[in-house]
């Protein structure tokens, strides 16, 4: 099957991951792999949806990226290459020793490989570490293994499923502390209701289905980039309860002293503080009141420097 690599004879070092969230754990491992490049190329792989969509559909979690936003963060990470291959039953039901041979060997030249100790590829994942060393041997490359990466010398494990538990409660810090930035989402700006601009607080609203995990609806303090511009925000994510005609989650972001029209837009909102929880208040001016405080919370982060502006 001819899979989407190079196969250019370019000699390369690789790694290999769902990298979904590209966290500091992630970022850890393409820095080692770099480290190690000695002028080689440096091979990030990945997949184009969690392998449990294809093997146990209903335990595969909610990405925290989209694949476009993981490509980027790896390159950032200082990847020269970023190969998305598709994780088919095809791909599923490759021989651990077709998939070193047509991935590995084949496809990138690869003369070192770094993994988990946990790694496992091939058909029912039945290729360990110890047997990609001993394919390893034989096809001329090395393979060198990453632990776990911690936070601090609090021994706290850096890994995506904290992280998107952490945002499924709405603790944005927390997930930023692991991610080593600010989440953040991707989307086309769209009309909404036109409730922000009758009440006195424009935003901007993410279409459905934008890129990135949805955090737990509350209101946020975060930045807001569109248009070349990045602007610090108040940032709601909810049903607005107040109202209780809307049936989806809606990110609406409100840029603090600033007025533009950004209808069509990519625009991405980074959420760097849980300001207070999505609440349904018995009236209008009550929701205005809350409003105008979020505003002044989010000035006092921002005056504090608490909320990053490149």
């Amino acid at each position: 099957m001819n899979w989407p690599t190079p196969a250019d004879g370019i000699a390369s070092v690789v790694t290999i991951g769902k990298f979904d969230g590209v966290h500091r754990g992630h970022r850890e491992v393409i820095a080692q792999l770099r480290s190690r490049a000695e002028g080689r190329r440096v091979v990030a792989v990945t997949f184009d949806r969690h392998p449990l969509s294809v093997v146990d559909p209903a335990r595969a979690p909610l990405p925290l990226l989209s694949v476009k936003q993981k490509v980027e963060q790896l390159e950032s990470a200082g990847a020269d290459v970023v190969v998305v291959l598709p994780f088919t039953e095809a791909f599923r039901d490759l021989a651990p020793e077709a998939f070193v041979r047509e991935i590995l060997v084949d496809g990138f030249s690869a003369q070192l490989v770094l993994v988990g100790e946990d790694f496992h590829y091939g058909r029912d994942g039945v290729g360990t570490i110890d047997s990609l060393r001993t394919e390893g041997e034989s096809f001329g490359f090395t393979v060198t293994s990453i632990g776990d990466v911690c936070v601090d010398e609090s021994h706290e494990r850096i890994s995506t499923s904290t992280i998107r538990e952490l945002l499924e409660i709405g603790d944005v810090e927390g997930a930023a502390r692991l991610l080593g930035r600010p989440h953040t989402m991707r989307g086309e700006v769209v009309h909404g209701h036109q409730r922000g601009r009758d009440l006195g607080y424009r935003t901007v609203n993410l279409a459905e289905g934008a890129e990135g995990f949805v955090p737990f609806p509350g209101v946020y303090a975060g930045t807001l980039s569109v248009g070349g511009n990045e602007y610090v925000t108040a940032t709601s994510v909810g049903f607005n309860p107040t109202f209780g005609d809307v049936t989806r989650v809606q990110v609406e972001a409100h840029a603090l002293d600033a007025s533009f029209d950004a209808y069509g837009k990519v625009a991405t909102v980074s959420f760097t503080h849980r300001i207070r929880d999505s609440i349904q208040f018995s009236s209008v001016d009550g929701l205005i009141a809350a409003m105008a405080q979020d505003v002044l919370d989010v000035r006092a982060l921002a005056a504090a420097g608490e909320i990053p502006i490149s």
